[in-house]
């Protein structure tokens, strides 16, 4: 093994522009897919999925893929669901993507909804709320200039 490509192999650095396009691509294809096909499981049935993020394997062989079902509910069923689905849908998506390679799928809930649905509560928490209001000077000082 060369040394370049040992190097390449270290897990530092973030994904390459071929990584971030292929995932991009598949992304795309992903939600048309999941809009067009009617896949009959209990999980998914009237469900509306977001596919946040796809992110390819240095070999673009595997596309993790981020989804979060509307309304963020039950969201570990749905993801169990399109993970008992990935090989139909690996085989759709073979039919609208060109790569060399049709990637394995592997669903994941985007816990980043999760953390910033929290922070939207705190910023509305009324206690919050005041903190975060510009206060007059309470102690009869005025910003001169």
């Amino acid at each position: 093994m060369s040394r370049q490509s040992h190097h390449n192999r270290g897990g530092g650095q973030g994904p390459t522009q071929r990584q971030l396009r292929a995932g991009e691509l598949v992304r795309h294809a992903l939600v048309e897919i999941l809009r067009e096909e009617d896949i009959t499981d209990a999980a998914l049935e009237g469900v509306s999925v977001t596919v946040t993020e796809v992110r390819m394997s240095p070999d673009l062989r595997h596309a993790t893929c981020f989804v979060e079902p509307l309304g963020g509910g039950h969201a570990e069923d749905v993801v169990a669901g399109l993970n008992r689905h990935a090989k139909f849908l690996r085989g759709r998506l073979g039919r609208h993507i060109e790569l060399k390679f049709t990637p394995d799928l592997r669903f994941l809930h985007d816990e980043s909804f999760n953390e910033a649905a929290r922070m939207n509560r705190l910023f509305e928490d009324p206690r919050v709320a005041q903190d975060l209001r510009p206060q007059p000077p309470s102690d009869g000082w005025k910003d001169e200039d």
